[in-house]
């Protein structure tokens, strides 16, 4: 018996994939991702699918979600038919759509979601692998735009599984809520903690085991996709919005922006 858990990598340089579901599974062993997010839409099959040791029934249609860290694996009894959806944390953080990351916040934290039918959720699938171009960079409006309507579709019409969430889970979904609270946006993980009536140890712990990331991580991730889409969005100027994400001077969030995303906020707008 191996002593490893086997780590998968689907993707590969990609940060996005879609594709239908291999026909011929049916058994296989735990394993996790590597770093990469997935949404598993079955339209057909009859089995289980073990999240983190938990069985979870194939009733289809059906979607399942498993995040980087989960390990997983399938016992199936009959040929499966439907489509997964891959996702690199650089497809997201590419994407200036805040609607599309609120969607994958809220669903990344249920195991699976029951439909009444597959109709439209399988359409969009079926759109979204149309759409799909392996060898380009597939931050397209029109993926974003198929992903946010499936997402918001699935979120919508599907019943999710009932799911206990672990003290550190919900800490870590708490603290995203609080980041898309547009009036609340501060600079400071402290401040966050001090709101969910934790200590900033307590929330970087929560943070590194849900997402991997430690909440300064998770804090800068915003923060520079807030200050990204305020570049390509609106005119406001470099000191404007130092001011409005809770910089101290201008000179310090240039160096913050230019840290993070390897160039200056100026250079950024410019070529973007």
């Amino acid at each position: 018996m191996s002593t490893e858990l086997k780590i998968k990598d689907k993707i590969h340089q990609k940060s996005i994939k879609i594709a239908p579901f291999k026909k011929d599974i049916r058994k296989t062993t735990p394993h996790k991702h590597n770093s990469y997010f997935e949404i598993i839409f079955l339209s057909a099959g009859k089995g289980f699918h073990a999240i983190d040791s938990v069985k979870y029934p194939v009733i289809t249609p059906i979607v399942y979600i498993v995040r980087k860290e989960q390990v997983h694996h399938w016992e199936l009894e009959n040929e499966p038919e439907g489509f997964v959806l891959i996702l690199k944390k650089e497809f997201v953080d590419n994407s200036l759509d805040k609607q599309l990351k609120e969607l994958l916040a809220s669903i990344s934290g249920l195991p699976s979601i029951h439909l009444p039918e597959a109709g439209i959720v399988q359409q969009l699938f079926q759109m979204l692998t149309d759409e799909y171009k392996p060898e380009q960079n597939n931050n397209t409006p029109v993926i974003e735009g198929l992903l946010k309507v499936l997402l918001a579709k699935i979120l919508q019409t599907g019943k999710p599984q009932s799911l206990v969430r672990s003290k550190k889970d919900s800490l870590f979904q708490e603290f995203q809520q609080l980041l898309t609270q547009d009036k609340l946006l501060k600079n400071n993980v402290a401040f966050y903690a001090a709101h969910l009536h934790t200590s900033p140890q307590n929330l970087n712990a929560a943070c590194r085991k849900s997402s991997g990331q430690s909440a300064a991580q998770v804090l800068a991730d915003f923060i520079i996709n807030e200050a990204k889409r305020l570049l390509v969005y609106t005119d406001m100027t470099v000191s404007e919005m130092a001011t409005l994400l809770d910089f101290k001077d201008n000179s310090h969030f240039v160096k913050y922006f230019k840290r993070h995303s390897g160039q200056t906020p100026t250079n950024f707008r410019l070529h973007v």
